[in-house]
């Protein structure tokens, strides 16, 4: 085969390498237990650069996955015990195993029920991104438990979590709805407010009537006693 790939035929070795040599190229074997055998002409020192560049790359985009350890005490203060869970679930969002581990000292090892009450609280504290691989046990002076990532309950969450946020978005738009119709439920308000006065005003030629009539009244009472 030619650089692009195409046949050239069955060659005789010699005139293999002429054409090769005439290339400025080297003629690579490719398929040496084919009948014929196969070769190709190619730039062989580039040819290994580009291999050597992709498995480097492999290389680089395989995420080795391993088990991590986080140690505990008993009596763990909240702070501590925030900030070694943060990176808990740090390890298990990067896929690896986390191997948790109470240490006991001294006559704590008489109480294991305060480690399997932390090794509890983080795993309620995981629910959602992990799954407990290996129950809490007892090992000479420690409690261990093994928490593995759950990708079937973390997409359930995400899944969950983005049906909140359109639910949420809805009923927001509802709302906003609701805000516009009251605004205009006040408006018509204020305009029936503001017709009440006309009506009131529309009445005052009827009070004048009747300021009329008690002038011609008076009048009627003064030609009587004129008379």
């Amino acid at each position: 085969m030619d650089p692009d790939g195409a046949q050239l035929g069955i060659k005789p070795l010699p005139e293999a390498l002429a054409i090769a040599k005439e290339l400025d190229l080297d003629l690579v074997e490719v398929a040496p237990m084919a009948n014929p055998p196969v070769a190709r002409i190619m730039d062989f020192g580039k040819f290994k650069f580009d291999e050597a560049q992709r498995a480097k790359e492999s290389r680089r985009k395989t995420v080795h996955v391993g088990i991590k350890e986080m140690k505990y005490r008993p009596k763990i203060g909240p702070g501590d015990f925030d900030t070694k869970t943060r990176q808990v679930a740090k390890f298990l969002n990067e896929g690896h195993k986390v191997k948790i581990t109470i240490m006991f000292r001294g006559r704590e090892v008489y109480h294991p029920e305060h480690g399997k009450r932390i090794l509890d609280r983080i795993a309620e504290q995981m629910e959602g991104i992990a799954k407990i691989e290996a129950e809490p046990k007892l090992d000479n002076r420690n409690m261990i438990m093994v928490l593995a990532p759950d990708k079937r309950a973390r997409q359930a969450a995400q899944s969950r979590a983005s049906n909140q946020q359109r639910a949420e978005r809805g009923a927001g738009g509802g709302t906003g709805s609701g805000r516009r119709s009251g605004s205009g439920q006040a408006q018509d308000g204020k305009v029936q407010d503001g017709q009440a006065p006309a009506a009131v005003n529309g009445s005052a030629p009827a009070a004048g009537a009747a300021g009329d009539g008690a002038g011609a009244v008076s009048e009627v009472a003064a030609s009587a006693e004129e008379g």
